[in-house]
């Protein structure tokens, strides 16, 4: 039996207790009977029986119709997946000569990545000579952020590892939130 199957309620048959509290296919609790005579009230309305709680004692056992439960399970979790907010964290690699165009390039990038939700990791890569002078790299993070500064709010500060100095930045909170109002106002106009 694999993992997987051990978390699934054993139904019909694989129920091996003597006897278990009945609960019918409406939620009403009908007693204490014998398993076999359980089985047979299940068959009867042609619907499993479920053992649901096998810790209690008796086991408790309910009258259902499994399949369409199992399906109505991961529709469900189909749903919540799909109702879930992903925060993905988005790169973008500056070198610290960086001329001013390709600054305000990555910037605008930067800026579009922030404005769907995502936070971002901004790398500064040093080759060479210019790991002499990392406080080039800081000042980028840094006017980096004093840009962005109405719409985002520093993570983790600058810090160097290796070759490279990390600083992450994540949107404001106010700024996620009219995204996703705008976002739900968007479906309602479909």
């Amino acid at each position: 039996m694999s993992a997987i199957a051990a978390q699934e309620p054993r139904l019909n048959d694989e129920i091996t207790t003597r006897e278990c509290r009945l609960i019918d296919f409406d939620g009403n609790q009908m007693g204490v009977y014998p398993t076999a005579q359980a089985q047979r009230i299940a068959d009867d309305m042609n619907l499993d029986l479920v053992e649901i709680a096998p810790n209690a004692d008796p086991p408790v056992c309910r009258i259902m119709d499994y399949g369409k439960f199992k399906y109505d399970q991961a529709i469900k979790a189909k749903q919540a997946r799909k109702n879930q907010n992903k925060i993905e964290v988005k790169e973008m690699k500056f070198r610290p000569k960086i001329d001013v165009g390709d600054y305000t390039t990555k910037k605008k990038h930067v800026l579009r990545f922030l404005d769907a939700g995502n936070k971002v990791k901004i790398t500064i890569m040093f080759r060479g000579r210019e790991m002499a002078h990392p406080e080039q790299g800081l000042s980028i993070l840094e006017r980096l952020a004093d840009d962005l500064k109405d719409v985002a709010v520093i993570e983790n500060q600058p810090k160097m590892e290796g070759r490279n100095m990390h600083m992450l930045i994540a949107p404001l909170p106010a700024t996620a939130k009219k995204k996703k109002e705008a976002k739900t106002d968007e479906g309602k106009d479909n």
